[in-house]
């Protein structure tokens, strides 16, 4: 029969969670995942409050969340509007909303493409400038090898 030390293992584990968590690419990525979920709101805000609107005034006013498929039916005691997305969706009514799928693939694209710009101005800013190639060596000038045959022949003579 083997015993175990609850209280041994417990700590044991403790102290090896505490090692984990100190490493340093968990807390950037704990930082990273922190900023990004604020981020996403941001552009998310972006997305339904600014560039949908103008997405809509430039269609014609056509709302996005409107688009859907009822897939069942409406309860009766359902007390919302029928043409509504978001009232159908909380009445629990089965619904394919493709109005808010092109929404969020709109708000994917332009993380996406915000997150480019970014990874595109630090790549920029850590980039190291090209070494210039070390200069040829500068051989001897015309009149200095003149002279170094003129020296060689006097020396020959």
């Amino acid at each position: 029969m083997v015993k175990h030390n609850l209280k041994g293992e417990t700590l044991g584990m403790f102290a090896e969670f505490k090692k984990f968590i100190a490493r340093g690419n968990v807390l950037d990525l704990a930082v990273g995942v922190i900023i990004g979920g604020a981020f996403g709101k941001i552009v998310t805000s972006l997305t339904e409050s600014v560039i949908m609107p103008i997405v809509g005034f430039v269609t014609g006013g056509v709302d996005f969340t409107r688009y859907f498929v009822q897939l069942g039916p409406i309860p009766a005691d359902f007390k919302g509007d029928a043409n509504s997305y978001a009232d159908l969706k909380a009445a629990g009514v089965p619904m394919i909303g493709y109005g808010d799928f092109i929404t969020q693939a709109v708000n994917f694209v332009i993380v996406a493409f915000i997150i480019f710009l970014l990874v595109k101005a630090v790549n920029k800013a850590f980039e190291k400038p090209a070494e210039e190639a070390p200069a040829a060596p500068a051989g001897p000038t015309e009149v200095e090898l003149l002279a170094e045959i003129r020296d060689a022949l006097k020396a020959r003579s």
